[in-house]
């Protein structure tokens, strides 16, 4: 009872601290806080500003049941557990249908030869045959999902539609796919799936079914769905999906707001504004700005453009221009604290190893790693994205951004730098105990299942990743180093061990690159993959100086200027094309090859180490160079920035035509190529904007595959951009950072907020493992094809719509510029 009343006690005096000292100005999110005690549980999800229910409220014109019968007709079983008829469970008054299947086969799961432990113990579902029916009168398919679980904690299903194999019809993406359908256990679900962009002229079937995962501890035997209602539908004014003109009778702006004192715009699909917008007090609804609408045309198109720029007093307002209003955002210094908790809140969700109230108990405490005889536990830090996987270097970034949270955050939101920096400390206490103490270290797992926590029996893996790369040991002794200055104070012993261990794992980085100098990189599923040589003599200075900002031990300023001038002889210098785009970094001294990201980037790092270099070492005879290379890359920014606008996303990048010719690189800049892309790889410069004969702009990243989103490369694109702003005093490149900002939570063609609960018009996201999440994020909006346009379809799957802990990292290290 006690203990109680001191958690109570707690509880209440964090509240009162909330509201004394405007820790957030949600009321709403204030009591969610507490009531978690600062996220030490999950934040509540809050599904009544999200896309689906903006999306519920549209118009049914035309509608068309499938109607479930008695004997099932047209319906089969595949897999594991049974199907039958339910004339109870409806809600249709028709019956349903009821899948049941076992939570656990008695079996190892088993994945394919190259990845075997990657792998689930089978699948169960169940198919509709609708003999090549035109649904092309109807874009929307409803349904009610039942799910009857037992103890289970994170409920989903996917559906499934296929089409036959005939010619592609313009106007049409995707012929088959499958969405990811996040359930609330033992309740009816009114679900539905928008699918106006699937061609459906001859569609074969429609599927639900699920793949076997094991069983978290609180998990039953068995696992029963009912399912009932299927409808088709048509209805008005679908969502744009693809392309850069937002959705008609639509306004897309920052949802979450602006910063007072910065630029503010939106775009505007609105007919009968008469040339002019108004912004209205939300609180009373006084207009308190006119404006004039701008009819721009840009390299993307045509626009109207709302620029209210010149506004800046702070309060909550909504853009109205014609008919149309926008829901209510802030305009304010600080309009990012609340999203920083809802992230937090995410990553928290996130963790290995840790029993997360609702989502699952202590995880994968038998799964290990091996390495000389010895084992260690790979359970903690936070999983990777939609999966279980792990990478315990992509731990570290997300530990390093949230120190650099707490830094930033120290003097002006205790509360808020206090919990970013004891979630840290969870990342960090992951990345040091998964050292070997030689230089080896455990470095990930690709997973899919839950496992019993018991040594001993079938599902125990031992089957981690352990390396030791140059590369992976620079990068781990910089956030080492940092975060050992971070915590200096609060907890001097440990200061100490990352003191020690920083230095320990530089040296054996240095050994290595002594011995096999660049490289290294055999795991393709690993995210430091695609790493050049530039950016990976760039890593090693940014890590010598952190190293020396540390220690003072000049060896590390020496090795710090050492690296760097590999790195600025790889900085373009020559002017391309009339617009005179220079200052992008090639992958090495040959400078034939660009680099740039198309999934997980640390484009950053260039200018961390420069702006590190010219903190630490200002009176270096070299100093000059490193400022004149911030000054180039910023002005490189500036010179792609513009190929997007009035949006404001940061641009891929330049390509060179012949990129595929050097194989190696291409191979580990492109996941499972296999020989054949340099083709489509041309086909999709010329559908970017050309520079010159041998130079293309991309607007969205070359890709290939899966792996697709580009939410790491514009975040860490606006990393770089601020850290040149806040070197070079430039107001230019701080708005262009912040404008990745806007894009990410709303001020995009779909008029989406990518962190779920921020903002308004949040979609639901592929998060099989962990269920939704508030402040999930995804890896981003992707382009379609080889085109060269976004496209962020409502189909829930990976990996654009799949969350990634590296997304809310990149947001974390680009807010701390501010």
């Amino acid at each position: 009872m006690k203990t109680l009343l001191s958690i109570h006690l707690l509880l209440a005096l964090s509240g009162w601290c909330v509201a004394q000292h405007g820790i957030t100005n949600d009321t709403k999110l204030e009591k969610e806080l507490v009531r978690t005690g600062l996220v030490h549980a999950p934040l509540k999800i809050d599904e009544s500003r999200s896309a689906e229910v903006t999306g519920a409220a549209k118009k049914v014109v035309a509608n068309m049941p499938l109607t479930v019968t008695e004997n099932l007709d047209g319906w089969t079983h595949k897999g594991f557990g049974n199907m039958h008829y339910s004339a109870d469970k409806t809600v249709s008054g028709h019956g349903s249908i009821r899948l049941a299947y076992p939570s656990f086969t008695g079996t190892r799961a088993q994945g394919s030869p190259n990845d075997p432990d990657y792998a689930v113990y089978g699948n169960a579902g169940i198919t509709l045959n609708v003999k090549g029916a035109n649904w092309e009168a109807y874009n929307r398919i409803a349904f009610y999902i039942y799910p009857d679980c037992e103890g289970a904690r994170v409920v989903n299903i996917n559906l499934s539609i296929a089409n036959a194999d005939t010619p592609d019809k313009e106007g049409y993406n995707r012929k088959n796919g499958s969405h990811l359908v996040n359930l609330e256990n033992r309740k009816w679900n009114k679900c539905y799936l928008d699918i106006g962009e699937y061609q459906r002229d001859r569609v074969t079937s429609i599927a639900f079914g699920a793949s076997l995962k094991g069983k978290d501890r609180t998990a039953g035997d068995s696992l029963i769905y009912y399912f009932d209602g299927l409808e088709l539908q048509q209805v008005e004014n679908p969502e744009v999906i693809s392309g850069w003109t937002p959705t008609a009778h639509s306004i897309v702006y920052s949802t979450t707001g602006y910063v007072a004192e910065g630029s503010k715009t939106a775009i505007a699909n609105v007919s009968g504004h008469n040339g002019v917008f108004q912004l209205v007090d939300a609180t009373n609804g006084m207009v308190v700005y006119n404006g004039k609408v701008q009819h721009i045309t840009t390299t993307t198109g045509a626009f109207d453009v709302l620029n209210f720029s010149d506004f800046k007093q702070a309060g909550s307002y909504r853009l109205k221009a014609g008919d149309v209003q926008t829901a209510p955002f802030a305009i304010a210094d600080r309009i990012w604290d609340n999203s920083m908790w809802r992230v937090l809140n995410f990553i928290f969700c996130q963790r290995c190893g840790h029993p997360v109230q609702g989502k699952h108990a202590a995880c994968h405490l038998d799964l290990h790693s091996k390495h000389n005889g010895r084992m260690i536990s790979y359970a903690g830090g936070w999983h990777d994205a939609g999966d279980l996987s792990q990478q315990t270097l992509q731990t570290g970034d997300v530990a390093f951004a949230l120190l650099e949270s707490y830094n930033k955050l120290k003097d002006t939101n205790p509360l808020l730098a206090a919990r970013m920096l004891e979630e840290a400390e969870w990342g960090i206490e992951f990345i040091t105990r998964n050292r070997y103490g030689d230089g080896y270290r455990a470095s990930s797992m690709g997973l899919l299942i839950w496992q019993d926590g018991e040594l001993g029996t079938l599902d125990d893996i031992t089957s981690v990743r352990v390396q030791n790369i140059g590369f992976d040991n620079f990068l781990y002794a910089a956030y080492e180093a940092y975060a050992a200055l971070t915590i200096a104070d609060a907890d001097p012993a440990q200061h100490n061990y990352l003191t020690r261990i920083a230095k320990q794992d530089f040296a054996f980085a240095m050994d290595k690159h002594a011995k096999d100098g660049y490289g290294g990189f055999i795991h393709f599923y690993e995210h430091s993959y695609n790493t050049s040589e530039s950016q990976y003599m760039a890593t090693v200075s940014w890590a010598a100086s952190m190293l020396y900002l540390l220690t003072g031990d000049a060896y590390y300023a020496d090795k710090a200027t050492e690296f760097i001038g590999y790195t600025l002889d790889c900085q373009r210098t020559k002017p391309i094309g009339t617009d005179g785009v220079k200052g992008f970094f090639y992958r090495d001294r040959q400078r034939k090859v660009i680099v740039h990201y198309n999934h997980q980037s640390r484009e950053q790092v260039y200018m961390q180490a420069m702006a590190l270099l010219c903190e630490t070492q200002p009176q270096h005879p070299d100093r000059s160079r490193w400022e004149a290379s911030i000054r180039l890359y910023g002005n490189y920014i500036k010179s792609i920035a513009q190929y997007t606008q009035p949006y404001g996303m940061i641009s891929s990048g330049v390509y060179h035509i012949n990129e595929p010719d050097d194989r190696e690189s291409f191979q580990h800049s492109h996941l499972f190529t296999d020989g054949n892309e340099a083709q489509e790889y041309v086909k999709q410069l010329k559908l970017g904007v050309q520079l010159d004969e041998e130079h293309y702009l991309r607007r969205f990243p070359v890709g290939f595959g899966i792996f697709n989103g580009n939410n790491a490369v514009l975040l860490s694109m606006g990393k770089a951009a601020a850290i040149c702003g806040n070197f070079l005093h430039d107001d230019e490149l701080l708005r262009i950072g912040r404008e990745q900002l806007y894009w990410v939570v709303g001020k995009n063609p779909f008029g989406l907020s990518m962190i779920y609960g921020e903002g308004y018009n949040y979609p639901r996201m592929d998060t099989f493992s962990s269920g939704e999440m508030t402040g999930e994020m995804p890896v981003g909006i992707r382009s379609l094809g080889n085109g060269d346009v976004p496209y962020f379809p409502p189909t829930n799957n990976a990996t654009y719509k799949e969350v990634w802990v590296t997304t809310a990292g990149k947001w974390l290290t680009l807010l701390a510029e501010y």
